[in-house]
């Protein structure tokens, strides 16, 4: 994508599913105009923060994301971007890019919840793309996993951010 760095797409993130039969929660990302996604395995707290990231809800008192920005922005800087970067036996790598070339080692989960955040882009090396990308067949969803993921969303709806304090 033209302005981004070479060798990265940038990605949307599509919302927070359920991984069936295991139940495993994650988030989905979709590179834009295709229907190839990318699922990130994410636990259920970093599920609950994306998630409400995701959905714009204002929370009583400030996530921690919410503190890593105002921390960085109180010292005169912000956040870029974040990036993928690799992903080895299924755990994802990324960063989060700083002006002036300056980067920090995240979790692909707090990576992402720092971009929607922050309101910046999600990028992720081809490679990783790729390697886990997979085209969308909406018809190939169950009556089942339907109901699971309604049931994962029940759940999410009924987490506090303060559960997690």
């Amino acid at each position: 994508m033209a302005g981004f760095e070479e060798g990265y797409v940038e990605l949307t993130v599509v919302g927070v599913r359920v991984e069936l039969p295991s139940n495993q929660p994650l988030v989905l990302l979709e590179e834009p105009g295709t229907q190839r996604r990318i699922p990130v395995w994410i636990g259920a707290p970093e599920a609950s923060v994306i998630a409400g990231y995701a959905q714009g809800l204002d929370t009583p008192r400030p996530l921690t994301h919410d503190l890593l920005l105002a921390l960085v922005a109180a010292l005169g800087s912000h956040v870029e971007r974040v990036r993928i970067v690799s992903v080895q036996d299924t755990v994802f790598h990324a960063r989060v890019d700083l002006p002036g070339g300056k980067t920090v080692d995240a979790r692909a989960s707090d990576a992402v919840a720092v971009a929607l955040a922050a309101g910046v882009p999600v990028l992720c090396a081809t490679e990783v793309v790729e390697a886990v990308g997979f085209i969308a067949d909406p018809e190939t969803v169950t009556e089942e996993d339907e109901e699971r993921v309604a049931e994962f969303r029940a759940f999410l709806d009924d987490i506090d951010p303060s559960d997690f304090e």
